[in-house]
């Protein structure tokens, strides 16, 4: 009973692990960090919530676990940890889930036939044989497949290992194709390393010559490129990429542009160069294009290899009424969301800065015999949202859109990388010209300060690799239409901004997914979108962060092919039909003389899911505190016993509530201390100022039994309470700040002028019981 965790964990549960036989250098960890902690934005700064750590992870091999051990202090009974467990048994794909208190074990087993969990004495450990052997049945392995499973992981010389998503994703398209599967689907959210997560599926399968020749096609050069120079580097001179539409049959891994290996015509075609049976493993990365009509040259090289095992991998499985990645493909083998990457704090969370503006809302409708800037009379019409950049041009808005990006810049980071997407290559052009002129200063400094980064333009382009480089700071700003929508890894992008109207969900995941990587060491973990056309209401569509749903239902007999081409025709139609036909009449109408402002503004944030609060931040914080606490007095008692009232703001914030945007929206929220917010928010309980608080400490004289000076040092620290936050006033830091100085030195305060820092410590807590007393 007198055993602490640590202690029963090595004098009882190690040992008895390694009795059964468990390697303890090659197939026990402990304390494994599966997570690295949800961030949680604090106004301009953040903190990493809590890490999941799992007690002991056993491994069959390096990567490939089989269970998962949860320990427990000899106060809590065997089966105390197993909740705990079997929800980090889920997270690593074992069926083997253990929990211990050191007296026995409770054995939770997915692979058993008889009873599911059942008590073992310590010294029934099952050993690593006995649970290969009950892994291999439950997963279908026969001694072939098994070989192949067992093929190690690429070990990097720098120590780098999988993320446990990642060996989870490795693991299980390892196991599919030993065991036969031709087809394999895996969903992974933008940021969260599907590359890297390819390679190491390749590096296993070629090194147990299961597959022996490899293509992975990808849609952008840049891809390819980055692909050949990072992450597939271990792959040496086994591998090349396809370019300048040459052919060498030598090696073994190949990359590949589809363009690159497809074209129009039977001579373009250059895939068609290899023997159909040439290539037994194809992955294709962001597979969601090669369902589509538009893109149907994937098709073709599927089909052309249709004997080779294909993986599909993507972060936006498409599924509409035309285009299925899952209908050629199959259900996704695994499935990491991005809401998934933000809870485990391997995503970058958001928060959303909507502006409505008047012109957008209200619609421009010209007089009639109107004419443009160019002497083009104006359509007589109703122009909406959807017109504006496309149909008719206002340079006040651009302005007004270069301003408002400007001004956050200059109140958080001006050198923050930034990416605005447009409504097409001309509006990036203007958008580029407004930002310039917006920031004619740093433009002065450096012209590459904003660049367009469009298809279209050259020079632009060429400074994509600048831009994505995290050490070069120049450009800063990115304009662009379609260019940097996907697989461009742009580490350290701060602010995404949203000029365009987005009607696709899949090319909005990926423009969200240009945010969502962190970079810890450039100072990166969270992000910010600025919406100037409604795009993120997307955000509450069900699809945004769901499962892909199979709504793909070709009619009966159809053929496939006959369908895409269908499809295809449409498209082609309808984009013919956007073409002006006299060619007299502008694509543009450029409007002078129209005034634009701002409407409305609002701030969105994240919640505990990591989903975006739709409703009002309010009414979500009440809600949620409501829930955690059911009444002001809970959440009094909470307050009132706990050491540190910063533990008790940092388990509200774990509920996704964002104290500094409370504070943000109420009247002269600066005013008030947090706690009173939150009270009054969530209770209804009447706004107190920190000042007012104050100053009835100061009135009752409650110090009475402390000396002269460490009745001054309470006051001041009850004065620094009224200007600032009361958590302060349980850092050791703000002793360093004025007036405190002036009394004596931190150390020289805590023992001389309390006695020691337990006193100390104990001062300060009755000092926030008396604010608080009339709470």
């Amino acid at each position: 009973m007198g055993l602490s965790e640590r202690d029963i964990c090595t004098k009882l549960i190690t040992p008895a692990v390694v009795a059964a036989g468990w390697d303890v250098n090659a197939q026990l960890r402990e304390e494994v960090t599966l997570t690295d902690g949800r961030v949680i934005v604090r106004g301009k700064l953040s903190t990493r919530g809590r890490q999941l750590r799992a007690d002991y992870v056993l491994y069959h091999r390096p990567n490939v676990p089989l269970a998962v051990i949860e320990a427990k202090d000899g106060s809590h009974s065997p089966s105390a940890g197993l909740q705990q467990a079997l929800g980090y048994g889920e997270m690593l794909d074992v069926p083997f889930v253990f929990s211990s208190n050191g007296s026995r074990f409770v054995f939770h087993d997915k692979t058993s036939q008889g009873a599911l969990e059942r008590e073992i004495e310590m010294s029934e450990f099952p050993s690593p044989a006995e649970l290969w052997r009950k892994f291999q049945v439950w997963k279908g392995l026969d001694e072939p497949a098994s070989q192949i499973v067992e093929q190690g992981y690429y070990a990097a010389p720098d120590g780098k290992a999988p993320r446990y998503y990642q060996a989870t994703a490795v693991n299980r398209a390892v196991a599919a194709v030993a065991n036969g599967q031709d087809r394999i689907l895996l969903v992974m959210a933008t940021g969260t390393g599907k590359t890297y997560t390819a390679f190491q599926i390749i590096w296993r399968l070629w090194k147990a010559r299961a597959k022996k020749r490899i293509l992975f096609l990808a849609d952008r050069n840049i891809l390819v490129d980055q692909t050949k120079s990072n992450d597939f580097a271990p792959f040496g001179g086994a591998m090349t990429k396809i370019a300048n539409r040459q052919v060498d049959k030598s090696y073994e891994i190949y990359l590949a542009l589809y363009q690159a290996v497809s074209g129009t015509t039977d001579e373009q075609d250059i895939y068609k160069q290899f023997s159909p049976d040439f290539f037994d493993l194809i992955i294709v990365d962001e597979c969601h294009r090669g369902s589509a009509a538009a893109d149907s040259a994937w098709r073709d090289i599927l089909a052309y290899y249709s004997s080779a095992t294909q993986i599909g991998m993507t972060a936006t499985p498409k599924e509409t009424a035309e285009v299925s990645s899952t209908d050629y493909f199959g259900e996704p083998l695994y499935t990491y969301s991005l809401r998934q990457g933000i809870e485990d704090g391997f995503l970058a969370p958001y928060k959303v800065i909507r502006y409505d503006l008047d012109l957008d809302l209200i619609g421009y409708r010209p007089h009639v015999g109107d004419v443009d800037r160019y002497g083009h009379a104006v359509e007589d019409r109703i122009y909406g949202q959807s017109d504006v950049d496309t149909k008719v041009v206002f340079d006040p808005r651009t302005k007004l859109v270069a301003a408002k990006v400007t001004e956050f810049l200059k109140g958080n980071d001006r050198f923050g990388k930034t990416i605005v997407f447009c409504e097409d290559t001309e509006h990036a052009d203007r958008m580029r010209k407004e930002l310039a002129n917006a920031n004619a200063d740093l433009v002065a400094d450096n012209y590459r300060y904003v660049v367009r980064m469009t298809g279209d333009d050259a020079a632009g382009a060429a400074e994509l690799d600048n831009f994505i480089d995290p050490f070069s700071s120049h450009p800063v700003i990115a304009t662009t239409s379609k260019l940097l929508t996907t697989g461009v890894d742009v580490k350290t992008c701060k602010l995404i901004v949203l000029d365009q109207r987005i009607q696709s969900m899949t090319e909005f995941k990926q423009i969200i997914g240009r945010g969502t990587r962190i970079d810890e060491a450039n100072g990166k973990r969270f992000f910010t979108i600025m919406d100037f056309k409604r795009a993120t209401e997307l955000f509450a569509d069900p699809a945004f962060d769901g499962d892909p749903v199979q709504i793909f239902e070709p009619p009966l007999g159809a053929d496939l092919e006959e369908l895409e081409s269908t499809i295809e025709s449409d498209q082609v139609a309808a984009s013919a039909d956007e073409q002006l036909t006299d060619s007299s009449r502008p694509r543009k109408y450029y409007i002078d003389g129209v005034e634009v402002e701002v409407a409305a503004r609002r701030v969105q944030y994240l919640d505990a899911e990591g989903k975006l609060i739709t409703e009002a931040l309010s009414a979500y914080v009440k809600r949620k505190l409501q829930d955690k606490y059911l009444t002001l007095g809970n959440f009094l008692a909470r307050w009132t016993e706990a050491d540190r009232k910063q533990a008790i703001l940092a388990e509200v914030e774990e509920l996704g509530i964002p104290l500094d945007a409370l504070r943000e929206e109420a009247p002269n929220g600066a005013g008030y201390d947090t706690f009173d917010l939150v009270c009054h928010i969530a209770f209804d309980r009447p706004l107190l100022t920190r000042r007012e608080r104050a100053a009835r400490v100061r009135d009752r004289q409650p110090f009475g039994a402390y000396s002269e000076r460490a009745r001054t040092v309470l006051y001041a620290l009850l004065d620094k309470y009224a200007d600032d936050d009361g958590a302060t006033l349980e850092s050791g830091k703000i002793l360093h700040l004025k007036p405190f100085d002036q009394i004596g030195t931190p150390v020289e305060i805590i023992k001389r002028v309390f006695g020691g820092k337990d006193q100390y410590q104990a001062a300060v807590r009755e000092l926030e019981t008396q604010i608080y007393a009339e709470a």
